[in-house]
């Protein structure tokens, strides 16, 4: 099996898209992005839902060449922790990987952990949907971010206090890392006193210098608007 073709369905601000940008350039696999503007409901157009039912972004698009069957559909993946664990089991042994091995459990377990509370606790109720949907009833959309911000990475802070190395898990960046840099980008936009988690802080500043943030920066994406650029 050759090579496949990846495709992204991403929007340059999106947390979750940017795990998945991270990612693929951290494991130099090539991919072709495909913006959607959730600014503009692009999300809820029936073209983009025929490919993500949740009407979201990212969605990763694998398609393998298989020889011995070329009509084969590509792979559609529509969440990106699951995208995430995918992209690691089809990487070759010798890229990166974004779990440590299935020999350490324990490490494995305590990287799935700090990834989930980004991914579970934090970033479901400080996204574009929500925020749009408790605008109505009053609530300050930048207070309700950082207070939830906040509560999640006062659990983040507690344990990466104990397990970081250079990264969040010793010093091989991992799933954690790429889903801990967009959140960093979040909590600052909202004014998260990042003082307040000085071992994230530290991570964050560590992972800033490398290149496969900078090439899922926010600010250097496709579809980031010219005043936003680095």
């Amino acid at each position: 099996m050759s090579t496949p073709k990846v495709t992204l369905y991403t929007y340059f601000r999106s947390s979750c898209s940017a795990r998945l940008r991270i990612a693929l350039a951290l494991k130099s696999i090539p991919y072709t992005p495909i913006p959607i503007n959730l600014l503009k409901d692009e999300q809820l157009s029936p073209s983009h839902r025929a490919i993500n039912p949740s009407a979201t972004v990212p969605a990763l698009i694998v398609q393998h060449d298989y020889h011995n069957n070329p009509s084969q559909p590509p792979v559609v993946i529509t969440q990106s922790l699951a995208a995430l664990e995918y992209l690691d089991e089809i990487s070759p042994a010798s890229a990166p990987s974004l779990l440590p091995p299935v020999s350490d459990p324990e490490g494995r377990a305590l990287v799935r952990t700090l990834a989930s509370i980004i991914a579970c606790d934090v970033q479901p109720v400080t996204n574009l949907r929500i925020l749009k949907r408790v605008a109505p009833l009053g609530i300050d959309r930048a207070e309700w971010s950082r207070d939830l911000i906040e509560d999640g990475f006062r659990a983040y802070e507690a344990i990466v206090a104990r397990s970081a190395g250079t990264f969040s898990v010793g010093d091989s960046i991992t799933l954690a890392d790429v889903c801990l840099v967009p959140a960093a980008w979040g909590a600052e936009r909202v004014g998260v006193d990042m003082k307040a988690f000085p071992t994230i802080l530290r991570i964050w500043e560590r992972l800033e210098m490398e290149e496969c943030v900078k090439a899922g920066h926010w600010r250097t994406q496709v579809d980031t608007p010219e005043e936003f650029r680095a």
